[in-house]
């Protein structure tokens, strides 16, 4: 059964078109991911899917009954409410039936018009249950958990959460919604891997239609069924996930090259047999010319031109020198902000041609160790020893933009002087930043573009050590692939910070976990450490030791009981310092709403900055508090 008809579409913005003529459908239980590069249409099809967007001809008919839904409907509704009660007002229909409930069975208890009360609590409950009233809080505490809220997180306000705080409620609360179909655009940003993996899980058992945009392949070939491609702004549908989907394309482009070489050698060859035949000039010579001719007609009628290939970016990594077989080794290494410990006793050794990944939680200090490595941050304790003709190259994750008008080739040039102009703008064109593009302030640039720039500096360095942090942000699907592909050829070495499972897959002959004591080892790539971490990852063995008898000692008791008072006295003070770190959360979370900051990107950078910090403070204070009270709950036992 279709649920959503896509017949003729065509979208414009001025003098500019988005696509034309796009036609598919989705069927029931269609899982789908939509495709293509940046600027294609994909989040403008959404928007003419809801009804946001009007586009210029064509319509999107969707099945009776059939209600849709996308993020950008389920933003936080009520400022100030905590995170639990803005995630269950998704359910305020089986709030409002189980408030009639409570008030059908107080009737009932008191004794008032039974019959009719009695027939009212039966229909109330088979409504209530066949919404799912019996599972909607389970559902809603098991959807924050997944999305990598704390316990601790359900009472937040609102209003205290940072950006990406945000999207994952607005997620969340998409998710729960009674819809059946859900438009996902980009669902796994802001979303570390476990966070991914809960989501994949949904979907898989969600019982509906999903429509999904995003630049995660690991998680289209997850999840996915069908794949639609928007591209020269028109649309192909190919069963089966994103890998299917390049593997049937490849073989579908090979297919028409091959017969438009084959008809266009067709037509070559008659056109040599009717020039041949006027030459002769004779009655029946013209007769068969115009024969062929006709038949040179008919094979141009049918004829497939081949699209004209999509700009894609062109990395070029060639490193200027070649490093000793050991580039760098970690003794030791540890690294705390204040009282936030983020790691110690990092040991690790990098060889010349790994292609070596750090994975860890949000938080855990994978770039503060890169920051440490290129000697922008000194550890705390440990040491650093580099290997012979090692030349570094670091890709920040987050860049800062210059507030000066630097424009892009500016911005380029400065780096590296010695270059031409016209050696400058060839490499700018193959990072697409072609005529006026060059001449772009990077005040304006969007975060794309600047990291366009920023990959390309790094490119041109010419180093044999590179450091990327998080490098295929920002990158459609199939600049992500050009990247693989010059990375898999590099000739130097790798250290990759990266969520993207489907690059580590590609990549990866190593893998690092960073934890707060230390990085495990795994020797392959994403899919060999999901599949091993348990073995390495032992659980700790607990020994059953007998409880202790009651102390009866004077002394020893009044020990226990000056550390007691001591204990209290700090989980006083770590309480008021939680509620300090809260209240200057919220300030900086009001200060990123303010439309001066926000107009600012140094600022913006630095205030989500403040607040990342802030937010892991606070989480760290959680976990002492949570520690002191187990602490005076164990001495109150033995005083006792």
């Amino acid at each position: 059964m279709v649920v959503i008809s896509v017949q003729n579409l065509s979208l414009s913005f001025g003098e500019e078109t988005i696509f034309s003529s796009l036609s598919f459908d989705v069927k029931n239980d269609e899982k789908i991911g939509l495709v293509g590069v940046n600027g294609a249409g994909k989040t403008s099809l959404f928007k003419i899917i809801t009804g946001e967007y009007t586009p210029d001809s064509g319509a999107v008919f969707i099945s009776k009954d059939v209600k849709v839904g996308y993020m950008e409907q389920h933003t936080c509704s009520v400022l100030g409410r905590s995170v639990y009660d803005e995630l269950i007002s998704v359910f305020s229909n089986l709030q409002s039936i189980e408030e009639q409930l409570e008030k059908t069975n107080s009737r009932l208890e008191q004794g008032i018009d039974i019959d009719n009360n009695i027939l009212l609590q039966a229909r109330l409950q088979e409504e209530f249950e066949q919404g799912g009233g019996l599972t909607y809080k389970s559902r809603t505490r098991s959807a924050l958990l997944g999305l990598g809220f704390s316990e601790k997180d359900f009472s937040v306000s609102t209003q205290k959460l940072s950006g990406g705080q945000r999207s994952k409620l607005t997620l969340a609360k998409l998710l729960l919604s009674d819809s059946d179909i859900l438009l996902l655009d980009e669902p796994t940003n802001h979303l570390d891997i476990s966070s991914v993996e809960w989501l994949e899980d949904f979907i898989l058992s969600f019982k509906g239609n999903v429509i999904i945009v995003s630049h995660d392949r690991y998680f289209l070939d997850k999840v996915t069924n069908k794949t639609i491609q928007i591209e020269n702004k028109k649309c192909f549908s190919f069963t089966g996930n994103y890998s299917q989907f390049l593997d049937k394309k490849e073989a579908m482009l090979r297919a028409i090259e091959d017969k438009y070489r084959s008809d266009m050698q067709e037509i070559q060859r008659i056109e040599g047999i009717v020039a041949q035949q006027r030459q002769w000039n004779r009655e029946r010579n013209i007769k068969t010319a115009e024969s062929k001719l006709k038949q040179i007609e008919r094979i141009k009628e049918q004829l497939v031109v081949p699209d004209s290939a999509v700009e894609k970016i062109r990395f070029d990594f060639k490193p200027k020198a070649e490093s000793g077989n050991d580039v760098v080794t970690c003794k030791g290494l540890s690294k705390a902000f204040g009282e936030n410990k983020l790691f110690e006793n990092v040991d690790l050794q990098i060889k010349k041609g790994e292609r070596v990944f750090l994975l860890g939680d949000n938080g855990c200090g994978k770039t503060t160790l890169f920051k440490i490595l290129m000697g922008e941050y000194a550890s705390d304790s440990g040491q650093i020893i580099w290997g012979e003709n090692v030349y570094k190259g670091y890709y920040e994750q987050i860049k800062k933009i210059p507030q000066d008008n630097r424009t892009v080739i500016d911005d380029v040039w400065n780096k590296y002087p010695g270059q031409t102009q016209t050696n400058i703008r060839n490499a700018l064109a193959s990072f697409l930043f072609k005529g006026d593009d060059v001449f772009k302030h990077l005040a304006d640039c969007s975060g794309g573009e600047i990291a366009r720039v920023e990959m390309l500096k790094l490119m041109l360095g010419g180093d044999n050590f590179l450091l990327l942090d998080e490098p295929t942000n920002h990158l459609d699907s199939f600049s992500r692939e050009a990247l693989e592909k010059t990375l898999s050829e590099f000739d130097g070495t790798l250290f990759v910070v990266s969520h993207d499972r489907y690059f580590i897959n590609k990549l990866a002959t190593r893998v690092l976990v960073l934890g707060s004591n230390g990085v495990s080892e795994y020797l392959g790539n994403y899919d060999y450490y999901i599949s091993h971490k348990k073995e390495v990852t032992q659980p700790s063995i607990r020994v059953e030791t007998p409880k202790p008898k009651k102390i009866n000692d004077y002394k020893l008791k009044k020990e226990i009981a000056s550390n007691l008072r001591k204990a209290k006295n700090k989980l006083n003070n770590t309480e008021a310092e939680i509620e300090e770190t809260e209240n200057h959360i919220c300030d900086t979370q009001v200060l990123l709403n303010d439309p001066e900051i926000q107009s600012d990107y140094e600022k913006i950078i630095e205030a989500t900055n403040k607040l990342e910090e802030l937010t892991s403070k606070r989480d760290c204070l959680y976990d002492l508090w949570e520690q002191l009270q187990i602490e005076i709950e164990e001495m109150d036992n033995e005083i006792k």
